[in-house]
């Protein structure tokens, strides 16, 4: 009689706090901020407490609370407890104004405002403008406490960085923050025994999302109050194994000469795409660095993402990967909608792990691009970027892309102006490698022409200092103003 083994493995948690609470049911340090480390227990104690606490505020349960908070131990400790007590924070970006955070409280039913203690005076700003009640976050007790949710109940809410206007909120519930903490976890290779350490804002998918996922892996988690090369430089002597940056961020630590980092295995970018050249002195610097680029959005992510293994194969000689964002991530149906003969149309996918989705499951994520033959994903910009020049499609990312790998191009975007005989024609705003030594329009002009048609060759040029970003650091294109009359273009 042949035995059989009716040992099975673990059903997955539905929730994403049940695989924060099982992941941090040790000793072990969890979280580790300047002189402050708390193990895994006390951890999930100070989330009790601080659970106990948001249900003497008089809060509506399973609405979102607004909340000023950082990178910080008393922050994980109020999101994980918010999430298991009904009481789902909604970070707010602390480094906007109180105008621009006010109008995204009022769009919030919450008549109560989370502040740090060192966001109280911006938090009685918004306070003012809006009417809320200021409850400012207290040392938060240890209280063991089981902390519980349904899979549908609402983990935590971020909002979209707004470029093209209000930033929308995006609910996270804990069944698909659970499936995106699963997927994201396998894809960065993330365990009990990895060290996250990131610079990104709280409020931003690339902040509270990243670190969401490396809490369901019980990794130690440190952070940064923004990216700075002596940041890095501590994260490194920290010892972090995990990490997410853009691209800029990594050529300012190139620059530096100060990018190396030993105990570095996974460095996640995204936002644009990676130059050849940076590539290859990443890996001078770091060797045996895994390099994953994710493409996805506040509303979900990942959507593709290009493998350490692509990653090795561009520096081989692949160097046309870079441009794009890889192939569909684990469990994910991808479709382009509305393609003409380019192939080119808005990205659709569907997943367990994307939050804003319609009836049938798809997240329309506004993005154009293609799928190359290979199965590789292209961008080519936001369907609201779109150029029209005399009836021909210009798609802003494509040519940024082809500009950003000219050694004389740190920065560019592009963007469409009124034109009387075309509709509108193309203009870029670069900002120069060199900034007392611009490349000349003329060679620029070529490097495009090399490689796109000729109508999507920008026909003024102006050289400036930096680009018009939002606090998450997007450029916001409608702020790209060319030189009143009278000013001269290149």
């Amino acid at each position: 009689m042949t035995a059989v083994d009716t040992r099975r493995e673990p059903r997955p948690a539905a929730t994403w706090t049940a695989m924060v609470s099982r992941a941090y049911d040790h000793a072990r340090p969890a979280a580790r901020f300047g002189d402050l480390t708390w193990t895994g227990h006390e951890l999930l104690d100070r989330a009790g407490g601080a659970a106990d606490w948001l249900d003497t505020l008089g809060l509506e349960p399973g609405r979102p609370v607004p909340a000023l908070v950082a990178t910080s131990a008393d922050a994980l400790a109020l999101v994980i407890g918010g999430a298991g007590s009904g009481h789902p924070l909604a970070p707010l970006g602390v480094r906007m104004t109180a105008h621009e955070i006010a109008t995204v409280v009022k769009a919030t039913r919450s008549q109560v405002l989370l502040v740090q203690p060192e966001f109280v005076e911006l938090g009685t700003q918004i306070a003012e403008l809006t009417g809320r009640r200021v409850a400012i976050v207290p040392e938060l007790p240890d209280i063991p406490r089981e902390l519980t949710a349904r899979s549908d109940d609402l983990a935590a809410v971020l909002h979209t960085s707004g470029t093209t206007g209000l930033p929308k909120p995006v609910p996270m519930t804990q069944r698909r923050l659970a499936a995106r903490a699963r997927v994201n976890g396998r894809l960065c290779a993330l365990a009990p025994d990895s060290f996250y350490g990131g610079s990104a804002p709280f409020h931003h998918i690339a902040g509270l999302g990243n670190i969401a996922v490396a809490l369901a892996a019980g990794a130690l988690i440190t952070g940064l109050p923004r990216f700075t090369v002596e940041g890095w430089t501590l994260l490194r002597h920290l010892g972090t194994t995990h990490t997410s940056m853009v691209p800029a961020m990594l050529e300012t630590l190139l620059a530096a000469d100060e990018a190396r980092h030993a105990t570095l295995r996974t460095l996640q970018y995204g936002g644009a795409p990676i130059r050849p050249g940076t590539l290859r002195r990443t890996y001078e610097a770091m060797p045996g660095v895994r390099m994953l680029n994710m493409f996805g959005q506040t509303e979900g992510s990942p959507i593709s993402v290009l493998t350490p293994e692509d990653h090795r194969e561009a520096v081989a000689g692949r160097t046309e990967l870079l441009r794009s964002v890889g192939r569909p991530a684990p469990g994910v149906e991808l479709r382009v909608v509305g393609a003409g003969p380019d192939g080119i149309g808005e990205i659709n996918a569907r997943a367990d792990h994307l939050f804003r989705v319609d009836a049938d499951g798809w997240l329309h994520s506004g993005d154009l691009g293609r799928v190359a033959e290979d199965g590789y994903l292209y961008l080519l910009g936001r369907r609201t970027d779109m150029i029209i020049r005399g009836g021909e499609n210009v798609h802003p990312l494509e040519v940024e892309t082809v500009l950003t790998t000219h050694p004389g191009v740190a920065d560019v975007a592009v963007t469409g102006v009124p034109d009387e005989r075309l509709g509108q024609t193309v203009v870029a705003f670069v900002v120069p490698a060199d900034p007392d030594s611009p490349p000349e329009p003329a060679v620029l002009r070529s490097h495009l022409r090399a490689r796109l048609s000729g109508f999507k060759v920008p026909v003024r040029w102006w050289f400036v200092d930096a680009l018009p970003r939002n606090a998450n650091g997007k450029v916001v294109r409608r702020h790209l103003r060319e030189p009143s009359p009278g000013g001269t273009s290149a």
